[in-house]
C-alpha cells in the first residue's frame, strides 16, 4: 500500500524504494524476525521463508529482499518490544493486510514444520496488538497449514 502511494506521488517503483526499506517494511520483517526466534533457533529454514515471504508481499528483488532482512535483525536486535512494529502496522494497513502479516508469521512458525508453544503464543499476542480477531488468526493458520500440506 505504502508503495502503492509512493509510486502515485513520485512515480518511482517499489523496487526503486526498496534501495532503503521503508519503516512498514522493515516493521514486518522485524516481527518475523522475532517469529522465527521466539524458540531460540533461528535456522536457515525460517531465514528461507522470510525472504520468499518478503520478497511476495513487497515485490522485491533478492537483493532489496536481502538488504530488507538485514535491516529487520538490527532493528529486532534494538527493540524491546513489538508495539514499536505493531502500531506502525495498525497505522499503515487495512485490516485483509493485518491478516496477511499474520498469514506471513504462520508461514515462519511452521518453516520447520513444528509450531513450538512461544511461537504461537507471539502469534496470539501480536494478532491482538495488530487488530487480528482470534476467528481471522485461526482462519489465517488453516490457510498456512492447508498451503504447506501440513496435517492440523
Amino acid at each position: 500500500m505504502i508503495d502503492r502511494i509512493l509510486h502515485l506521488l513520485t512515480g518511482t517503483t517499489g523496487e526503486a524504494v526498496a534501495e532503503h526499506p521503508d519503516a512498514l517494511q522493515v516493521a514486518v520483517a522485524a516481527l518475523l524476525v522475532e517469529a522465527a526466534r521466539m524458540d531460540d533457533h533461528f535456522d536457515e529454514s525460517e531465514r528461507a521463508v522470510i525472504l520468499r515471504v518478503l520478497s511476495q508481499r513487497f515485490a522485491l528483488s533478492p537483493e532489496a529482499t536481502a538488504r530488507l532482512l538485514a535491516a529487520a535483525l538490527k532493528a529486532d536486535d534494538q527493540s524491546t518490544q513489538l508495539f514499536r512494529f505493531t502500531h506502525l502496522a495498525v497505522q499503515s494497513l487495512n485490516p485483509p493486510e493485518r491478516v496477511r502479516i499474520i498469514e506471513m508469521l504462520w508461514e515462519v512458525a511452521y518453516a520447520d514444520g513444528v509450531l513450538d508453544p512461544e511461537e504461537d503464543a507471539l502469534l496470539r499476542r501480536i494478532a491482538g496488538l495488530i487488530y487480528v480477531s482470534d476467528m481471522d488468526r485461526g482462519a489465517a493458520r488453516l490457510r498456512v497449514l492447508h498451503r504447506l500440506g501440513i496435517a492440523e
